[in-house]
C-alpha cells in the first residue's frame, strides 16, 4: 500500500473560513429567526440568512471526513499509527471539548440561577450533557465528530479493503442516514438526534469518496475555467443552479412555517436541509480552489487565518454573542436597526473572538489545551519545546457547527 505522505493543500483553510461564516450567519440570526422578530417587516430576510447559511456544520462535516481519509486512506493502519490518531485527537480536540463543557455549562447554571442545585445532581446533569454533546448549544458538534473518530480506524480499514466499495461509499452513507431519520421518527422518537454522528454519515462517506477519488476530481477544481472541458463546465453550472434552487426552496418551506404556520411532514425539511447542504459542501469546494486562484491576495490571507482559527473561534463565539444580546434593550423588530443588530452580533462574535483567540495563541503557550491546536504561524517563539499543534496537513480538520434542534442556551 502507498504511504507516500499527502501533499498539503492549503486551499482548505479557505474552505474552513466559509463554513465558520457559514455558521456565525446562523447563530447571530437563530434568536430573531425564532420567535423574536416573526412579525418584523425584514422577517423574510432573516429566515431566509438563518436557512440559507445552515451549510456551516455539514460542511465541516464533509471537510472533517475528506481530511482523515485523505491523509490515511494511502497508509496501513498500524497499532502506531491508530496511537497516534488518538493522541492527537485527545489531546486537541476532547480535552477542549472537556474544558468548554465545563465552562459553558457553569455559566448556564449561574445565568439560570441553578447553581442552588445540590452538587451530586449538577454532576448528574453534566455528565449526561457531557455525553450527549448539550452542555451548550453548539458542542453537538464536537460530540459528532468524536463518535466518528471511533468509527474511523474500522471504516478506513473496511474502504481500504475493498476498492470497489470505496464507489458506493456515497449511496452507502445515504441509505445509513435516510434509514436511521425514517426509524427514529415512527419508532425510535429521538429528540436529540442532532448528537448522533448517524444523521450525518452521507457528508461523512461524500467526504471519504472525493479524498479517495481525488486524483480524479482534483482537474476540475484546478483547472481555470477557460481550459474545462464542455461536459465539466454544464456539470459545474448544473450544481450551482441546484444548489441555488434547492437553497430557494429551503428558505421558503422554513418561511412558510415560521411566519404562516403552515407546515408539513418533517420529512421534508429532512430532505431539503440534507440536498441543500450536500450540494453546499461541493460548492464550497470549487469556490475555495477558485479563490485560492484567482482571489487578491489580502482576500486570500484574511480568509486563511480566518480558517487557521476556525474551530477556535467555534469555541468562544457563543460566549460574546450571548453577552452581546444582553444589550439589545428595546429595539424593535420592526426597525432596520434591529436588522444591523442582528449582524452586529456576527460582527462581535467574529471580530471578539478572532482577538482573543489570536492573542492567546501568540501570548499563552498552554492555550492549545482550551482552543486546540495551535496554528504554527501564531505559535508562541519557542523555548524548549515547540507549542503542541496538528502538523502538517492535518491541522484543523474539524471546525464549527449550526444550531439546530433544542440546545441549552445561556439564559435563553
Amino acid at each position: 500500500m502507498n504511504s507516500v505522505k499527502q501533499e498539503r493543500l492549503p486551499q482548505l483553510d479557505i474552505y474552513r473560513a466559509l463554513a465558520i461564516l457559514g455558521v456565525l450567519h446562523v447563530h447571530s440570526s437563530s434568536f430573531a429567526a425564532g420567535e423574536q422578530a416573526l412579525q418584523s417587516p425584514y422577517y423574510y430576510w432573516i429566515n431566509a440568512i438563518n436557512i440559507f447559511f445552515k451549510f456551516g456544520t455539514p460542511s465541516f462535516i464533509f471537510l472533517s471526513s475528506f481530511v482523515l481519509f485523505y491523509n490515511y486512506y494511502g497508509r496501513p493502519v498500524t497499532r502506531s499509527l491508530i496511537a497516534n490518531f488518538y493522541r492527537r485527537r485527545l489531546m486537541f480536540i476532547l480535552l477542549p471539548y472537556l474544558l468548554a463543557s465545563i465552562g459553558y455549562y457553569g455559566l448556564t447554571l449561574y445565568v439560570n440561577g441553578q447553581l442552588s442545585w445540590s452538587a451530586g445532581e449538577n454532576l448528574l446533569r453534566f455528565l449526561k450533557a457531557l455525553f450527549t454533546g448539550n452542555a451548550y448549544a453548539h458542542l453537538y458538534f464536537v460530540f459528532i465528530s468524536i463518535q466518528f473518530y471511533v468509527l474511523f480506524p474500522l471504516v478506513l480499514k473496511l474502504l481500504q479493503s475493498s476498492r470497489p466499495l470505496t464507489r458506493w461509499v456515497i449511496p452507502i452513507g445515504l441509505g445509513l442516514q435516510w434509514g436511521f431519520i425514517i426509524w427514529n421518527k415512527y419508532q425510535l422518537h429521538i429528540v436529540e438526534k442532532g448528537s448522533l454522528a448517524i444523521s450525518y454519515f452521507a457528508y461523512y462517506m461524500m467526504g471519504a469518496y472525493i479524498a479517495i477519488h481525488f486524483e480524479e476530481i482534483k482537474k476540475w477544481l484546478f483547472t481555470p475555467w477557460g481550459q474545462l472541458p464542455k461536459l465539466q463546465k454544464s456539470l459545474t453550472c448544473l450544481l450551482f443552479s441546484s444548489w441555488l434552487i434547492a437553497a430557494f426552496i429551503h428558505m421558503q418551506l422554513w418561511y412558510e412555517g415560521r411566519h404562516n404556520g403552515v407546515w408539513t411532514n418533517s420529512l421534508w425539511y429532512e430532505l431539503l436541509w440534507n440536498v441543500h447542504t450536500m450540494l453546499s459542501a461541493l460548492v464550497l469546494l470549487y469556490l475555495t480552489f477558485l479563490i485560492h486562484r484567482k482571489a487578491p491576495r489580502a482576500l486570500v490571507a484574511f480568509l486563511t487565518r480566518l480558517g487557521e482559527l476556525s474551530f477556535a473561534i467555534y469555541l468562544i463565539h457563543p460566549l460574546l454573542l450571548a453577552i452581546y444580546r444582553r444589550f439589545r434593550y428595546n429595539i424593535s423588530p420592526d426597525s432596520l436597526t434591529y436588522v444591523l443588530f442582528v449582524y452586529g452580533g456576527l460582527v462581535v462574535a467574529l471580530g471578539g473572538s478572532w482577538l482573543m483567540v489570536q492573542f492567546a495563541f501568540r501570548r499563552i503557550r498552554p492555550a492549545w489545551i482550551i482552543f486546540g491546536s495551535v496554528p504554527h504561524s501564531l505559535a508562541p517563539s519557542p523555548r524548549g519545546k515547540p507549542a503542541p499543534e496538528l502538523l502538517g496537513e492535518e491541522k484543523r480538520s474539524v471546525g464549527p457547527a449550526t444550531d439546530e434542534g433544542s440546545k441549552r442556551t445561556l439564559g435563553g
